[in-house]
């Protein structure tokens, strides 16, 4: 019994050499664009514990610890290993590991290929809110094909199937939902629109859809009215837009008020876009009257400048109180009778000249009447010289001494030299 003893206590205990752990490599599962699922299973720690595990992986053969992994706890066993931020449609190779005091061992290798990133999904929204010049859609996006969308939004033109090659909105990331505002359009013009989605994969668009805007008010000028008598006038104006809606009426208004409208007088003259003349009726002589064109569509009634002429008067007077009939020949105003003021239309006096040796003396203005008998005042009015003319104050004021140019176009009006002096 004593040497039992002694040689129990000399053997020595013997345990096995600590040593790299065994493990499999589980199958890569739930396999999408970015990320995928696989684990192992720990059979035997190597005689020291496993203080870390997971997977490894890489796009190159035998990934090893020092590669991208995950760390899923310690010790034996299975685990499983969540595998993300990896690239769509890419060859990878996966090893699970496990660590312990000795080193990293490693399961076998297995490899699998993240799904591709495909063309996103997306509807267009319906047209809402149209005006001349703008409209409200958008578009849902129903699969981001597994890519992250970088831009979407909507393309429009007047051809079918826009692209963003094309007028188009840009209406932020990412696969919600979205508005977009259409803007810078033709009124009364047809439009073809189409949302769209782009991904790493590419811009896929959304069924067409088709509007049409609004019309406008027309674009109208008014002509420069001018007076065709005392109770008569001219003008007219230009239509050079009918605002995408035919033009129903056109014409001029007036009114001794400035902007008139057609609820006051006008004339009604033709349709259609492009210039027009008017003739101005009824009105009174020697009245100011404010004229504007106009022009009718199906959105309303635009109205060009607001201008204004004068009506021929009847009778005109000077500083004397002398009275003038007055006539129009051909666009020419004329008084009827030779003038006869003695003042000039600052009430300065001008002076009675009788004396027929000294007008060729004077330095100022100077009138005589015929023969210098005052009864032929009424006949042939007075007789004037040139200061008094180039005064520029003889006649009333709005009037002056007629030119050569004057009486040129009065000669022409009245069918020339050899019909003029007997009108």
């Amino acid at each position: 019994r004593l040497s039992f003893v002694i040689m129990s206590l000399i053997i020595p205990c013997c345990r096995n050499k600590p040593d790299l752990p065994v493990l499999t490599t589980e199958n890569v599962t739930d396999i999408t664009q970015v990320s995928a699922v696989s684990g192992g299973n720990i059979s035997d720690e190597g005689g020291s514990m496993v203080t870390e595990r997971g997977v490894c992986w890489n796009i190159s053969s035998n990934p090893d610890y020092n590669d991208f992994r995950t760390i899923d706890g310690e010790g034996e066993g299975s685990f499983v290993s969540n595998v993300g931020e990896l690239t769509p449609g890419t060859a990878y190779y996966l090893r699970a590991y496990a660590k312990n005091e000795y080193g990293t061992g490693y399961g076998q290798q297995v490899s699998f290929s993240t799904m591709p990133v495909n063309p996103a999904t997306v509807i267009t929204r319906g047209i809402v809110s149209v005006t001349a010049t703008s409209a409200v859609t958008g578009g849902n996006i129903l699969n981001d094909g597994g890519g992250n969308i970088t831009a979407k939004g909507v393309c429009w033109a007047e051809n079918e199937n826009p692209t963003i090659d094309g007028f188009h909105s840009t209406d932020g990331t990412g696969k919600e939902g979205y508005n977009s505002y259409i803007n810078g359009l033709e009124p009364q013009t047809n439009y073809y629109v189409r949302a769209y989605a782009t991904n790493s994969e590419g811009t896929a668009y959304g069924q067409e859809i088709s509007f049409k805007t609004s019309p406008v008010l027309p674009v109208v000028t008014s002509d420069s009215p001018s007076a065709t008598g005392t109770t008569t006038g001219k003008g007219g104006g230009n239509v050079t837009n009918d605002g995408g809606s035919a033009i129903t009426a056109r014409g001029v208004c007036w009114n001794t008020s400035p902007n008139p409208t057609v609820a006051n007088s006008k004339t009604t003259d033709g349709i259609g876009t492009g210039t027009f003349e008017s003739s101005i009726t009824s009105l009174l002589a020697n009245t100011t009257y404010h004229v504007r064109a106009y022009a009718t569509n199906s959105v309303g009634t635009s109205y060009g400048s607001d201008l204004i002429f004068t009506t021929d008067p009847v009778t005109i007077s000077d500083n004397d109180g002398n009275t003038y009939n007055v006539i129009r020949i051909d666009g020419q105003v004329w008084m009827k009778e030779n003038l006869r003021t003695t003042k000039l239309n600052d009430n300065s006096v001008i002076a009675n000249v009788t004396n027929a040796g000294t007008w060729s003396t004077l330095t100022t203005g100077a009138y005589v009447w015929y023969n210098n008998e005052v009864a032929n005042k009424s006949v042939y009015g007075a007789l004037y010289n040139w200061h008094a003319v180039n005064s520029g104050k003889l006649c009333p004021s709005g009037w002056h001494v007629a030119t050569d140019e004057d009486w040129l176009n009065l000669v022409s009006n009245l069918s020339g030299e050899n019909e003029a002096g007997g009108k």
